[in-house]
């Protein structure tokens, strides 16, 4: 059995069948062929594929076939849910090139292609953030994780003697309330408690008020709280929101602190001269994260951790692992498991590589524009229609929006509703957010396949769904 595992021949002819299939099912889904989503209910999938376990083993092409039919389809033009990529194919064929070689990138001798390509690519995106060569990053598992690893890097600048010796204050963080829920849960994790998450309210626009900032930290001095940083939006996840970063940054130096920048989605508009404005400021942050899995067509996970000054990201795992390097205290880009949590780490780079190799830097820079664009085209169309209610101008490709032909008490239920029969009926994907209090759809536009015309006809669509129910 095991020689039949390592059988390279089956390989080849196993390769060849699914690249087919899968080509096929690429297809199929941008001319909208099959459904963007095969919806089953949580309970019906699970039994599906408890009674697909019993049933004993099969040509794995019949598994795959079963895999891809209950899947999302990202790909198709009507995926416009949550804000992951639609992978470049070049990528995804790199990721197969990653899983066959199954090389861990922690210590440079089992990834020595991937770590001089991460250090390619990392330098990269430091330049085009517009820092100065001092810059260092790695890429890891998520914009969660790297945000992580940002505040505790920022805690091992503000407050030094945490590694050894544990807190001996209450630390907090200044964040504005409609940051990702992973900068709060970060802040849980290295032990700040709900004191310590300081959310400061945003303007009508959903960004951080600037003007409360020094309010805020004042009180939380006076409850005995030490503040060591400060994170902007680059974009806020509900709405696509650009925080003032010059403002956060002029604060920041003056009460010197650290300032980081979840740029998870937004942070790519550093590569669009377009709409780099955008961010103005990003080059003043401490530590900057990007993720390369939603506006710049990368398989998930794969996320960039850049850090103004270099060491920065040396100190943050000060650690000894005395059997995969000599010393920790050397500031040794080629082992990326002293800067990162992973030790056996994906080959993150090889994917975001291979796209720059064959089509350019530009091709992020058309993508993000496209998207962008069609987010600005999408509000226009919304607010010509008098059946609906745009919630805030948007800045990026996140556009919110609600039916709104029924009394305002039932509005909340009808959009939920609405979003429910077009998740079941597999005719579009969109999520929902709540905003002040109100609910409504949510629209991220990832795929630069999808048209004016498709979100027409979501529009139709929603509205006759909301008549006829």
């Amino acid at each position: 059995m095991l020689d039949q595992a390592y059988d390279v021949q089956s390989f080849r002819d196993w390769g060849h069948q699914l690249i087919d299939l899968l080509a096929d099912h690429l297809q199929n889904a941008q001319n909208r062929i099959e459904p963007v989503i095969p919806y089953h209910n949580p309970e019906a999938e699970l039994t599906f594929w408890q009674q697909d376990f019993q049933s004993g083993q099969e040509q794995p092409l019949h598994l795959f076939s079963k895999i891809l039919h209950h899947s999302i389809n990202v790909h198709h033009p009507h995926y416009i849910g949550h804000q992951v990529s639609v992978p470049a194919l070049v990528a995804s064929l790199a990721g197969l090139v990653s899983d066959v070689l199954s090389n861990g990138t922690g210590v440079y001798e089992m990834g020595m292609a991937s770590n001089a390509l991460e250090r390619v690519v990392t330098d990269w995106v430091a330049k085009k953030i517009g820092y100065h060569t001092n810059a260092a990053g790695l890429l890891t598992s998520g914009g969660s994780l790297a945000n992580l690893t940002a505040l505790l890097a920022a805690r091992k600048a503000q407050a030094t003697e945490v590694w050894e010796e544990g807190h001996n204050e209450q630390l907090a963080v200044l964040v504005s309330e409609e940051a990702h829920y992973c900068i709060d849960r970060a802040a849980r994790i290295m032990g700040m408690g709900s004191k310590g998450i300081i959310k400061v309210p945003v303007n009508e626009r959903y960004q951080i008020r600037t003007d409360l900032l020094e309010e805020y930290l004042q009180k939380a001095k006076t409850e005995g709280l030490k503040v060591i940083a400060v994170i902007g939006c680059a974009a806020s996840t509900a709405t696509g929101s650009y925080d003032d970063l010059n403002t956060l940054a002029d604060f920041c130096e003056q009460h010197h602190l650290w300032l980081h920048v979840d740029g998870a989605h937004g942070g790519a508009v550093v590569f669009s001269e377009k709409y780099r404005h955008l961010a103005k400021g990003i080059e003043r942050a401490d530590s900057v994260v990007i993720d390369f899995h939603k506006m710049l067509m990368t398989p998930a996970l794969n996320t960039a951790l850049i850090f103004k000054n270099g060491e920065d990201s040396y100190r943050t795992f000060a650690q000894k692992a005395q059997y995969l390097w000599d010393s920790q205290q050397t500031p040794e880009w080629y082992h990326s498991g002293k800067r990162a949590f992973e030790c056996t780490k994906f080959m993150m780079s090889v994917k975001v590589y291979s796209i720059l190799k064959t089509y350019g830097e530009a091709v992020f820079a058309e993508n993000v524009e496209r998207l962008y664009d069609l987010g600005k085209v999408f509000a226009k169309m919304i607010q010509e229609r008098p059946d609906f209610e745009l919630a805030v101008e948007p800045e990026a490709n996140i556009v919110n929006f609600r039916y709104k032909k029924t009394p305002e008490s039932e509005l909340n239920e009808q959009n939920s509703a609405i979003r429910q029969s077009l998740l079941e009926s597999g005719k579009f994907y969109i999520v929902q957010t709540m905003l002040q209090g109100k609910r409504y759809l949510r629209a991220s536009i990832m795929n630069p396949l999808t048209t004016k015309q498709d979100l027409a006809v979501l529009l139709d669509e929603i509205v006759q769904l909301a008549t006829q129910g």
